[in-house]
């Protein structure tokens, strides 16, 4: 009995060590907590307070060395113009009526020579045509030159030379995918709006009524939003300088626009304004259509790129096909040359073989067209003809 007691007795000293022990430990985990809760809690007013003077609310706007988008819109909008004009139109009754056509564009200086510089499809065909500047000011205006292959025009504004303001272009082969751009323009008649994306896709090439079917090459894809009354607006890097000229949206496309690049601008601009067209957009002298893996099984061949060719016009060496088959619920003239690099640069579809020769070649000039025929690959000498002169 005496043996137990003074088991219990030992006991009890043991648990009381325990639970001071525990105690200890929970009173400094919460001094330990609300320690650490003052520490933060200071940290964070002292942050709160300093929040009006940090520049933290426009960061998002700010681009490389802290220029903002609002500076940038405020050196580029009074370049940007509003460009209205009317169409004649005629009733079934041959009585003539007005419709309003309206495009923006922008001032460049040529040589010293002051001009607007827009899409051929804004004053194609128009009557009266005038530019409004940002401060209100309007202006007649008289058509200089145009390029409908390039959807290019150029004006001259009778404008005082304080108006005239005029922007710098930057060559668009400087450009990268991923690069951001501003697009500054008139969509829907709101003058001087300003949109910004990025250059999602180099080398594009598409269509327009103006072409006549031909392809306008080396076209700059972007994210930047792009609406009716954009078209001849200038597209802008980050320095303000012009790269392209917003000329196209996709219907229906979540932000899909399009920009003639500004190398179109650069290599033509001489001879809107001197001569009033451009007539050096060279042609292969063949019609065709992209390879694909379910063109090249029809054709029995493992080529899967290139561009092949359809039909000749001219005695170039080349040759179009030969029968017609269906190929995924679509008839294809199959049989022809497939054309798969022009002096050794590869050559995967018509956005390659377009923007090549815009780029690189003028009519009459020699090219090495690398080319697969009856699943032989061969060399052809291939004298590039000219383009038509567009239909009126």
């Amino acid at each position: 009995m005496d043996a137990l007691q003074g088991t219990r007795a030992a006991r009890v000293p043991a648990v009381l060590v325990v639970v001071a022990i525990v105690a200890s430990l929970i009173v400094g985990a919460t001094l330990g907590y609300a320690l650490s809760y003052s520490t933060i809690s200071g940290r964070v007013d002292d942050l709160q307070s300093q929040l009006p003077s940090l520049p933290y609310q426009n960061a998002t706007y700010f681009l490389d060395e802290n220029i903002s988008l609002s500076g940038l819109y405020g050196r580029v909008k009074e370049s940007v113009v509003v460009i209205r004009g009317q169409l004649v139109q005629y009733d079934m009754f041959h009585r003539a009526y007005y419709s309003q056509v309206q495009g923006s564009g922008f001032v460049y200086n040529f040589t010293g020579q002051m001009v607007i510089v827009t899409n051929y499809h804004v004053v194609q065909d128009a009557v009266n045509i005038t530019v409004t500047f940002s401060n209100g000011n309007g202006y007649a205006a008289t058509a200089l030159g145009s390029d409908p292959y390039e959807d290019l025009a150029v004006l001259s504004a009778d404008a005082a030379d304080s108006e005239l303001k005029p922007l710098a272009i930057a060559s668009s082969s400087t450009l990268e995918v991923g690069d951001p751009v501003v697009a500054v323009g008139n969509p829907y008649g709101l003058a001087g709006s300003m949109t910004i994306g990025i250059v999602s896709a180099l080398g594009r090439t598409i269509t327009e009524a103006t072409t006549g079917g031909y392809p306008i090459a080396s076209v700059i894809q972007t994210s930047a939003p792009i609406n009716p009354g954009n078209s001849g607006g200038p597209l802008l890097n980050y320095e303000g300088r012009v790269v392209g000229i917003t000329t196209a949206i996709v219907s229906d496309s979540q932000g899909l626009g399009f920009a003639i690049p500004s190398s179109a601008i650069l290599r033509e601009i001489g001879s809107l304004v001197t001569k009033g067209s451009y007539d050096r957009h060279p042609s292969l002298g063949a019609a065709g259509m992209d390879m694909t893996y379910e063109i090249a099984e029809a054709m029995n061949t493992n080529v899967t790129y290139g561009w092949l060719i359809t039909s000749t016009s001219g005695q170039t060496g080349l040759r179009g096909g030969t029968s017609h088959v269906v190929v995924s619920g679509q008839t294809v003239t199959i049989g022809g040359d497939i054309v798969i690099a022009i002096n050794e640069t590869r050559i995967t579809n018509i956005d390659a073989l377009s923007t090549y020769l815009e780029e690189n070649a003028y009519p009459d000039q020699a090219v090495n067209v690398t080319i697969v025929r009856d699943n032989q690959t061969m060399t052809l000498a291939v004298t590039l003809g000219s383009r038509p002169p567009p239909s009126a």
